[in-house]
């Protein structure tokens, strides 16, 4: 055969390092112009080399092992989070606050980092250390008022916090104003676009995590009922929209997440109210679980002591009078009332939460990005499994304080009134007069008598 070469068809002899490369033979060309069947599962290197690329079989057993390890580290993780979660739940509410803490930080760090790295490259300096500003600054306000609501009892008494719990709410609009005085006095012409456009975010982060997050704070000092629940019900009803979906879903339910199915939706929906009316017939049980917190230090196995809330209390319901039956028939069932309220609560988690969901993917599809981060192995960003809770948390509070709490006054607020409206003089005359009270009422011995004497 000749080795003259064939017209139009050019032959590499040169590699990228300008070595000879090997020149392919002719009877390496087959008569429709390809490769030969053995030449054709060969691959060129950068170096020069050539080397045998996986076959089908081969990537089908790669593409397994690689679902066989993510399914087993995403497992592994899934019994650490449920471990530790019930772990906190039983040593105390301090435990799950500090998680809702830890929660609210790396999901605000996940979601600003998102916009992160634009900053770096446009050299916009200080961006980074005034998110972390904001986010302190955010959160000493809001913990501040949880401690003031629920334990001005204790925090009024102090000497040396009783000036920062009555100038709480200055102190933190302070701080907030030396941060936009930084602010505005780092914003660079050609860059105000970007740093307006950061600074929007962040705050749009501030509300939507760390605002939000913290309502769940507040639903733990209620009672740790208040927090269980409505955690309880989003897992459930996401665990029952993907049995439901995959078993008989057909209807697709959004576009944001293709895998969303109505019939899912709908079933998820019926599953966690039941399941959440079970729930709730075994939690109002324990005292732990329905108290507000009255001691940081209990624990599940210590326990907690209170007058339970009325909606805790099972009731008998009767059925009215029924115009085709006799007069003295009729049935009755007896339920807490807190069970009847369990059933908007499911409703909510199935039929609202998961919007909170479908939210947060509109954002990873905005930014084109998977998870919001890789803080957990095999599950993505805790921003990934939030997302529905944030919103859950906030329902829950503004429902407890719309029907459930019956409070409106506590000693905590009385003490904040006398101290911060009262001389010390009307506060002795205060004193005086409910020891009087409680003596003519003989809800204190006559040993108390010799006591109020110190008062005059």
């Amino acid at each position: 055969m000749s080795t003259k070469q064939r017209r139009g068809v050019k032959f590499n002899h040169k590699s990228k390092d300008g070595a000879d490369g090997r020149r392919l033979s002719m009877s390496e060309v087959s008569e429709e112009g390809g490769r030969s069947p053995t030449r054709g599962r060969f691959m060129a290197t950068l170096d020069g080399s050539f080397e045998v690329p996986p076959t089908p079989a081969e990537q089908k057993l790669a593409e397994y092992e690689k679902k066989k390890a993510n399914f087993i580290t995403r497992t592994f993780w899934t019994f650490v989070m449920i471990g530790g979660f019930f772990t906190a739940l039983f040593l105390g509410h301090i435990y799950i606050i500090l998680i809702i803490t830890m929660v609210q930080v790396v999901s605000f760090k996940e979601v600003i980092n998102i916009a992160s790295v634009p900053s770096r490259a446009r050299g916009v300096q200080n961006v980074k250390a005034l998110n972390w500003y904001w986010l302190t600054t955010t959160m000493y306000f809001l913990y501040g008022e949880s401690m003031l609501f629920y334990f001005k009892h204790i925090v009024l008494v102090g000497s040396v916090l009783t000036p920062l719990a009555t100038h709480h709410r200055f102190i933190s609009f302070t701080l907030y104003i030396f941060g936009f005085i930084f602010f505005v006095g780092t914003l660079k012409n050609g860059q105000l676009k970007f740093q307006f456009t950061q600074f929007a975010w962040t705050h749009i982060a501030l509300v939507l995590i760390v605002f939000q997050g913290h309502f769940i704070i507040y639903n733990v000092f209620e009672g740790m009922f208040w927090f269980f629940l409505p955690a309880a019900l989003v897992i459930t009803n996401d665990i029952f929209a993907y049995i439901c979906g995959i078993t008989f879903g057909r209807t697709q339910l959004i576009k944001l997440s293709p895998k969303k199915t109505v019939e899912g939706f709908v079933g998820a929906w019926v599953m966690t109210v039941l399941f959440g009316i079970f729930l709730t017939h075994f939690l109002i049980k324990s005292p732990y679980f329905i108290c507000p917190v009255n001691n940081l230090g209990a624990t599940y196995f210590s326990g907690l002591q209170c007058q339970p809330n009325k909606v805790f209390i099972p009731q008998v319901y009767s059925s009215p009078h029924l115009l085709f039956l006799p007069d003295n028939w009729h049935f009755s069932f007896t339920m807490a009332p807190v069970q009847i309220h369990t059933f908007f609560w499911a409703t909510f988690a199935s039929l609202v939460a998961p919007f909170g969901g479908f939210f947060a993917s509109g954002i990873k599809r905005t930014f084109k990005i998977k998870d919001f981060g890789d803080s957990i192995p095999g599950h993505g960003g805790i921003t990934d499994r939030m997302d529905c809770q944030f919103i859950m948390g906030l329902f829950a509070y503004v429902y407890i304080t719309s029907f459930i709490r019956y409070r409106e006054t506590s000693p905590g607020a009385i003490m904040e009134e006398a101290i911060g409206g009262l001389s010390y003089d009307d506060q002795f005359e205060l004193i005086g007069s409910m020891i009087k009270y409680l003596v003519a009422h003989k809800a204190l011995g006559p040993q108390v008598r010799g006591k109020r004497r110190l008062l005059a």
